[in-house]
């Protein structure tokens, strides 16, 4: 089972599905842009490279920014169940 479905309380499900539709309805356009934008003020292969080093990047500041979710361990993880007063 992923992180998100073991982590997320049962009452923000609804919410933050909402939230991921639009990240991944949105993330490839904003990648195009990004990619066509670089492209016409360079070229295709410096726009292929850039989009790379942006998501090695990304991906990075990311596992700095969320040490909680570096360390995570689906082994020793107990699901959280319950509302929102559950905690």
């Amino acid at each position: 089972m992923a992180i998100w479905n073991l982590t997320i309380p049962d009452a923000l499900r609804g919410r933050l599905a909402g939230i991921e539709l639009v990240s991944y309805s949105s993330g490839p356009t904003l990648d195009n842009l990004e990619a066509g934008a670089i492209a016409t003020l360079f070229n295709v292969q410096i726009s292929i490279v850039s989009g790379g080093i942006l998501c090695v990047v990304g991906t990075a500041l990311l596992g700095l920014a969320l040490p909680a979710h570096r360390r995570y361990d689906g082994r020793t993880h107990q699901p959280h169940r319950g509302g929102l007063g559950d905690r």
